[in-house]
């Protein structure tokens, strides 16, 4: 039996479709148990490098929001997807980025994949809550200082995964 946050977020993934009964059959008999949906109409994405990605999302569930939006990973192509809401004028910049917006396409696996090469790390509430962009922004700064901060052996900066306060406090608040 499933569960009603469990169907709620397939049929909201699924519209997102051509033909979304398709869909639903691809994730549950097809051998990838992944559909390409088209980006653009209900979420785009921003792709990012799998090290940053994971840093990001850490930092977005450290600040007091909601639950992030849609986070999918696809641990074979070392990348995290973020969903957010669809913005044709929206452009991000950074070494690695790709936006996916309308005309593009997403391998997206089934809401309950939580497992695999291509899976959620933060599946879809079936109520169409996406990542706010000015917070991913602020989480993906943040989540570049970090990977900086390891790479040239400033660790004392940090205390596991958070910032020690004051630390750069002004830049990161």
């Amino acid at each position: 039996m499933r569960s009603a946050p469990h169907q709620q977020a397939v049929e909201w993934l699924a519209a997102a479709a051509v033909d979304p009964r398709a869909c639903k059959r691809e994730w549950e008999h097809g051998a990838s148990g992944a559909a390409l949906l088209p980006a653009g109409r209900f979420w785009d994405v921003l792709s990012v490098p799998e090290e940053i990605g994971l840093f990001a999302l850490d930092a977005l569930l450290r600040l007091p929001l909601p639950m992030p939006g849609p986070t999918l990973a696809d641990f074979g192509a070392h990348r995290v997807g973020f969903f957010l809401p669809p913005d044709p004028e929206s452009y991000w910049v950074g070494q690695d980025i790709r936006y996916s917006g309308k005309g593009s396409w997403i391998a997206v696996p089934s809401p309950r994949r939580t497992t695999g090469t291509l899976r959620w790390l933060v599946p879809p509430d079936g109520q169409g809550a996406l990542h706010l962009p000015t917070a991913l922004e602020v989480a993906l700064h943040q989540a570049a200082e970090m990977l900086s901060a390891l790479v040239n052996g400033e660790r004392g900066r940090f205390v596991g995964n958070a910032v020690r306060p004051g630390a750069d406090r002004d830049r990161l608040g």
